[in-house]
């Protein structure tokens, strides 16, 4: 079926002005919203904050209950970080600066618009026409305004958002699934050995250096593109945010020239950050579950024989503060990889290591079947979004 093709600035108000007649009042309390409260995995506003409005009247973005809010600046426009503001506590919100707010019209349902804003199409159109300087890029608000959508009649729209809606939630429920089972698995991991940063149980510790090898990675020149190929990955530190325990795909590899002449992490190995330009990264780690490449913002710590894989990576897991203490002071962060080395660690017995890692091995098993059984999800949500908008569903 085909829909009428409109300007999203024909139904919807773009970073609409405070109404005069409609906005708090100096003593009333609103929803603070910083760019961290938005998931871009469950595309949810998290924990807002409480403040008085006259604290935040000037200097934020506004909104309320019912608008749409989209992260402007890179990499948080690319990676999705958008919420609809229908759940706030308040009827007012006030976020960061880097967000533009969508105000649906009578003519344009608010889920529907969601829908139609989180599809891959629209995000990389607006990744396309970012302007600023790298690393400080920002899609216009003119992007939004002059991106064209299928019209369907408003029933329409509402019976798409909720066959949407309905797919969504199944996949949430999975993805929560996950969750629980990693904070259960968090949750053994303390049962057994204890806080490793405090060590309440006595445990003996030992320096990581004298538990195996220290690799700090590097970058192969970027003048010689005979250096860069598909021969190996070559992991960077955004290959070790995700939520799951194992490095994320790289995006770049290396040659078999360039295999040569980078550091290479092997299978096994936990890949740990410790350069970044927020301390909150730093200590940030994954288990490299096939041979890698990795750069010189990553330190690869590969296990001996006293200190098994899963306890290793329990111990930055849990531990992330031991790695944090060893970073400069400055506002960027480093731990160098003599710092690395010389962090003290817990060391339990290694029958207890043991133990803890047929756990985690049984929990992983169930892990890869659950997100088996969250790619069948992804991939059913992708088809019914591409028929919704193209009028076939």
């Amino acid at each position: 079926m085909r829909w009428e093709r409109v300007a999203v600035a024909q139904v919807a108000q773009i970073n609409p002005r405070p109404d005069a007649d409609d906005r708090p009042e100096a003593s009333e309390r609103v929803s603070f919203v910083p760019m961290a409260s938005v998931s871009e995995l469950t595309l949810s506003i998290e924990r807002p904050e409480e403040r008085m409005y006259a604290d935040v009247a000037k200097g934020f973005t506004q909104f309320k209950r019912g608008d749409m809010i989209v992260a402007k600046i890179t990499p948080c426009f690319e990676n999705g970080k958008m919420a609809r503001a229908d759940g706030l506590p308040h009827r007012f919100g006030v976020g960061s600066t880097e967000f533009h707010v969508l105000r649906p019209s009578h003519q344009l349902d608010g889920g529907y618009l969601f829908h139609m804003l989180r599809a891959p199409w629209v995000r990389r159109a607006g990744a396309m026409k970012m302007k600023g300087a790298a690393g400080q890029r920002r899609v216009p608000a003119e992007f939004f305004a002059e991106l064209e959508i299928p019209l369907p009649p408003l029933a329409e729209q509402k019976r798409i958002a909720g066959i949407l809606d309905a797919a969504d939630a199944l996949r949430a429920k999975r993805r929560e699934a996950l969750a629980q089972l990693d904070a259960l698995l968090q949750s053994t991991f303390l049962d057994m050995f204890g806080d490793p940063v405090t060590n309440p149980m006595g445990w003996a510790r030992s320096r990581i250096g004298d538990l195996g090898d220290v690799i700090t990675g590097n970058t192969p020149a970027r003048k010689c593109s005979e250096y860069y190929g598909d021969a190996i990955e070559w992991i960077k530190s955004d290959n070790i945010n995700d939520p799951s325990f194992t490095l994320t795909n790289a995006e770049e590899g290396l040659s078999q020239q360039g295999r040569r002449i980078a550091r290479i992490a092997p299978k096994g190995s936990v890949l740990v950050t410790c350069i970044a330009g927020s301390r909150s990264c730093i200590g940030n780690a994954a288990i490299a579950d096939r041979e890698v490449a990795f750069n010189q913002q990553i330190n690869a710590f590969v296990p001996g024989k006293r200190i098994l894989l899963w306890y290793a990576f329990g111990i930055f897991l849990m531990g992330k503060d031991l790695v944090q203490r060893a970073s400069t002071n400055s506002m960027k962060g480093m731990v160098s990889k003599s710092a690395f080395a010389g962090i003290t660690v817990t060391l339990p017995p290694l029958d207890l290591q043991h133990r803890f890692a047929a756990i985690v091995e049984s929990a992983e098993q169930q892990k890869a079947r659950m997100r088996a059984h969250l790619a069948e999800l992804d991939a059913l949500f992708a088809s019914l979004q591409s028929r919704a908008f193209s009028g076939t569903l």
